[in-house]
């Protein structure tokens, strides 16, 4: 196997836990702002929290949680939302030798109590009454569940008051026995089908690609003499949330956190905060396109902000063969035409993010190659990250004036990877998790001689960068035995404004298949900008041919990058979206397969049959007499 990590940044050696940055911060730099935060969710004035005061919150509630009789090696559950309390509390418990179990707000009652049960948790902190109702319900079969606070109701102030009486100089006691090998966190895996398995991860693990990251990628997260900040709206109940906040509390980032998601929140925490660096999913970027496009056509500039985004991509394109050795860079006419572009319109995209970021990273699931070439066209250059609930978080990174859009980069210093010969990823480093809590069966299945088996699929190119294509248990075999990797088709009909949701089915069908969902703000404004008669008896049913030739559009053009026999010959489009309220999605919002194709399992039948050909059943091809995508709709 060969080598392919990007060379070694210098990192100092680990001695203790995850805490102890934020003491070591204070020291140095105690009135350094690490954390910002509102008074009131609206409000557009962040109050910034100094490293010396956020320690000596950390310790107050620290000596509370020692008076309730929080031990080293206990777990503690978090339940709430990304906000200024979580890190607070997480911290707090490091300093302990505390282990924290973070649990998703959306949860079910279910996943609580499994999860709950199977930890062993002594204490429990959540977010508001619901939450402590639906504890409550379960804490009859948890006798080792203690204390449940509730942050909406002054858990923070309970606690420093209760530990009023404790010494100082036990929490430095606590702290300075933590060692880096001890669990930090046990993180349940969503999981797409059954129970979530708990991922035992160290504080070293945790630290180790937080360290390597900001020493050989830290300079690049704000412009020289400024302090980078970051806004934190991804759970924290994930570990790439985690990751993140670890980047920010060891790295002197300034991190700002952000409950509200929803989209006009989420703009104006951006607009107001100003973050250098941005961190999201790859859904966040779609819909930030989408946005733009959508707003661009309702003021009539759709063709304009069409021809700025093939102008920002080409121009990306060229810039990266440019950095990779491969061509020129960009001609002079392409030049020219970008830097109109940038004074008329990628200058006020940017803005939307705040106006100051000109890196991002993109986590969770690949990101599609033209959205990263968009993204950095109009100015800000989008990393795909790669990284498990079972490595940490990130163990790639593309390597500095050598950025290969459409791949997650190469492994990280110290991070071996390598593709075994049916295409799954194995890792090997630092970070790597201890193992399943409870569950050696599974962990041995992981862990073969020291290597993770991620499940993931991917290639290595000839110099090492990492291309995912999908989860090796969502390779789909077509009757006629044709392997089919869903994730690459997913993408493309994502990048459609009208697609809001795609799933690719075909277990033993004769051709590929998908689901769609479409997106309803862009809906509304597709139906309100088609040009028909309102008061025409036919204009539903012109409208709904309309919508069934843009989805068929939308599916021609996903198929465009597949070979025919991976191409999409049937889809249907769903009346509604894949949820959590519906059992669709896991906690991380990713697609819970199994349940999506078994929930529609009539709608995947009809489909089908709708296209059947009776000569099907004697072709020597068995994809014979599919060979226009069906436009089915529910």
């Amino acid at each position: 196997m060969r080598d392919f990590a990007l060379a070694p940044p210098t990192t100092t050696p680990m001695t203790g836990g995850l805490a102890d940055s934020i003491f070591e911060t204070a020291d140095l730099r105690p009135t350094l702002p690490v954390l910002a935060r509102r008074s009131h969710p609206t409000s557009e004035v962040w109050e910034e929290v100094t490293a010396v005061e956020l320690r000596d919150e950390v310790v107050d509630v620290a000596k509370g949680l020692v008076a309730c009789g929080i031990l080293p090696g206990n777990r503690v559950a978090i339940m709430a939302c990304t906000r200024y309390e979580w890190s607070v509390l997480s911290y707090a418990l490091w300093a302990v030798g505390a282990e924290v179990v973070p649990i998703y707000p959306t949860a079910s009652r279910d996943q609580i109590e499994w999860i709950l049960r199977d930890s062993a948790c002594v204490a429990m902190v959540v977010e508001d009454e619901q939450a402590i109702m639906t504890v409550g319900s379960v804490c009859t079969g948890l006798p080792l569940l203690r204390h449940v606070w509730q942050l909406d109701a002054g858990a923070l102030d309970q606690l420093t008051e209760r530990g009023a009486f404790i010494p100082l100089a036990t929490v430095d006691s606590l702290r300075r026995i933590v060692m880096p090998d001890s669990t930090a966190v046990v993180a349940y895996t969503s999981g797409t089908s059954g129970h979530p398995l708990g991922c035992a991860l160290t504080h070293r693990g945790l630290a180790s690609p937080c360290d390597t990251l900001l020493a050989g990628w830290g300079h690049t997260a704000a412009p020289p003499g400024e302090q980078p900040s970051v806004l934190a709206f991804l759970p924290f109940s994930h570990v790439y949330g985690l990751m993140i906040q670890g980047l920010c509390l060891r790295g002197g980032i300034l991190m700002g956190h952000q409950p509200d998601i929803s989209e006009g929140a989420l703009v104006s925490a951006l607009q107001s905060f100003r973050p250098t660096y941005f961190y999201a999913v790859p859904s966040v970027f779609e819909k930030i396109y989408k946005n733009f496009l959508r707003t661009a056509q309702q003021t009539g500039r759709g063709a304009l902000f069409e021809k700025a985004a093939d102008t920002a991509r080409d121009f990306a394109a060229a810039c990266e063969r440019q950095r990779l050795g491969e061509g020129p860079g960009p001609a002079f006419d392409l030049r020219l035409q970008h830097a109109l572009f940038e004074r008329t319109v990628y200058r006020k995209l940017r803005t939307a993010l705040g106006g100051r970021a000109r890196r991002a990273t993109s986590g969770g699931s690949p990101l599609n190659r033209e959205l990263s070439l968009f993204y950095e066209g109009i100015g800000i250059y989008v990393h795909d990250g790669y990284g498990l609930t079972e490595t940490c978080g990130g163990i790639t990174m593309q390597p500095l004036g050598r950025e290969r859009s459409g791949t997650v980069g190469k492994a990280l210093p110290g991070t071996d990877i390598r593709v075994a010969d049916d295409g799954e990823i194995l890792v090997h480093g630092p970070s790597v998790f201890q193992g399943y809590v409870n569950n050696e069966a599974a962990t041995r299945a992981a862990l073969r001689g020291g290597w993770l088996a991620t499940g993931d699929i991917g290639r290595l190119d000839p110099e090492g960068y990492l291309t995912i294509t999908g989860r090796k248990k969502d390779i789909i075999i077509t009757s006629s035995g044709k392997s089919v990797a869903p994730a690459p088709l997913e993408q493309r009909l994502r990048m459609h404004p009208l697609v809001h949701q795609a799933v690719v089915v075909g277990d033993n069908r004769p051709c590929v298949g998908a689901l769609i969902t479409l997106d309803p703000e862009f809906l509304a404004h597709w139906r309100g900008a088609l040009a028909l008669p309102s008061d025409t008896p036919s204009r539903d049913a012109r409208e709904e041919n309309a919508l069934r030739e843009e989805i068929a559009r939308a599916v021609a053009a996903a198929n465009s990058a597949v070979s025919r026999s991976e191409s999409i010959r049937v889809f249907r489009v769903l009346p509604e979206p894949f949820a959590l309220s519906n059992g669709l999605l896991t906690p991380s919002m990713k697609l819970r397969r199994d349940a999506i194709v078994e929930h529609y399992a009539f709608e995947i039948d009809a489909m089908y049959q709708a296209r059947s050909r009776s000569f099907r059943r004697t072709a020597p091809d068995e994809t014979a007499g599919w060979e226009e995508s069906d436009n089915v709709f529910r």
